[in-house]
């Protein structure tokens, strides 16, 4: 029996893609992700979306100015506060190997507010967590986080965030499971 709930929506059987289905498919398993699974795969039921959803996923993960250490930050951030055990199991082996130390990224597992060390690391945790829980930034943090990372980082972090919230309401609504069986949850609160 599997831990994990049972998925509400599977990707569409590739033997009966439409041509443009089986396009997008085609574009998004030849790019870096090197597959098309989990909430790419689930789009691929409505294939313009899916498309769009590629292109701006591409851009955010690969194409921003912020460093990969700044964006994975985000993106756990983002699968810890939905709860995202998909994006938390995908996304929290990235945060390690781009460089986030164990202690930052277990503290964010456990919901509570990491030591930083990187005012950058700092300033990209604090505008997450306003921007998912207040659902704004104030003037202060605002400063802030211009002064730190500058305005271009910034227009990218909020642009990361909102794709990532996409990424994981997609998950959450559709109950998609981590890869195979996956590890045991994680994200549980207790």
């Amino acid at each position: 029996m599997s831990r994990w709930p049972e998925q509400r929506l599977s990707a569409p059987d590739p033997a009966t893609y439409d041509a443009r289905q089986q396009e997008i498919h085609d574009a998004i398993a030849s790019g870096p992700r090197g597959g098309v699974r989990g909430p790419l795969a689930v789009w691929l039921h409505r294939p313009e979306l899916a498309a769009k959803a590629q292109d701006l996923g591409r851009y955010c993960r690969y194409d921003t100015v912020l460093d990969e250490k700044l964006s994975e930050l985000a993106i756990i951030i983002t699968g810890r506060i939905f709860g995202s055990e998909y994006e938390w199991q995908i996304h929290k082996g990235f945060a390690l190997k781009a460089g986030l130390s164990p202690e930052v990224v277990e503290a964010i597992r456990l919901n509570q507010r990491p030591v930083f060390d990187d005012p950058a690391q700092e300033v990209v945790h604090d505008v997450a967590r306003a921007a998912h829980e207040v659902r704004h930034v104030d003037d202060a943090l605002y400063a802030r986080a211009v002064e730190v990372i500058g305005e271009p980082a910034l227009v990218d972090l909020i642009g990361l965030l909102g794709y990532y919230t996409l990424i994981s309401l997609t998950i959450n609504v559709f109950k998609v499971p981590p890869l195979g069986e996956g590890p045991a949850p994680e994200l549980q609160d207790d």
